[in-house]
């Protein structure tokens, strides 16, 4: 395999985390779309690459498309208040987040006006407090997974917004036994690792993230969203 599947450009094949080594194989694929089946992605580009104890680490954004949950945003026609919400939040350079009027509408939609009004109250009277983050506990949902669009994304997603994935932990259960191995659904990027969905639930949240910390499948235009995670 080491010779089939290669680091993505900057980035390390192995990495050590606690007493241990790992091995993290990107996996390219085609331009997935929402006609596109997660099931069958994993039996074609990944399983014929698995061993036994693998990891099969999954980004979040393409079970998120394949579930119909992106959306161009030529379609999405924010409200006031999403266009009054997004002059709080905090703009990050490693993704849009809810910073833009799109994807704080989707947060609406999915989440509800009164749950983001009083997350938005609860975030408002605790920040000079030095208490952050209290606005995406309250909200929950996977709100924090909502994205937007980027110039780094790869088309056609540069153009779209969209949600987290849908029931993640059952996604990850199903990929699971289609492909043998242990099933990862992760949000990363170069800022940091969320786990979304888990296949067994003894997984260690905290190894998944050191695995990834330096964010193997990239940022921007490598169309690598699997990745197998060994221990080496």
């Amino acid at each position: 395999m080491e010779t089939e599947l290669q680091p993505n450009q900057g980035k390390h094949v192995e990495i050590d985390v606690a007493d241990a080594r790992y091995a993290r194989f990107p996996i390219k694929t085609r331009v997935i779309t929402d006609h596109d089946a997660m099931e069958r992605i994993v039996t074609e580009y990944a399983a014929p690459h698995l061993q036994p104890g693998d990891f099969l680490f999954i980004s979040e954004r393409v079970v998120a498309i394949t579930q119909g949950r992106a959306f161009p945003i030529k379609d999405i026609h924010p409200s006031r208040l999403a266009q009054f919400l997004v002059k709080f939040v905090h703009k990050s350079p490693y993704g849009i987040g809810l910073g833009s009027p799109w994807t704080m509408e989707l947060a609406i939609r999915e989440a509800g006006v009164m749950r983001m009004l009083f997350a938005a109250f609860i975030s408002a009277i605790t920040k000079p407090f030095g208490v952050r983050g209290l606005f995406y506990k309250v909200v929950g949902k996977n709100i924090n997974a909502i994205d937007g669009p980027c110039s780094y994304t790869l088309p056609p997603y540069n153009e779209y917004a969209k949600l987290g994935p849908k029931n993640p932990n059952g996604v990850a259960r199903e990929l699971a036994q289609k492909c043998g191995a242990r099933v990862v659904i992760i949000d990363a990027n170069d800022l940091g690792v969320a786990i979304l969905g888990k296949s067994e639930k003894n997984i260690p949240d905290d190894l998944c993230k050191q695995v990834f910390r330096d964010n193997p499948l990239g940022q921007s235009s490598e169309q690598t969203p699997l990745c197998i995670v060994r221990k080496l």
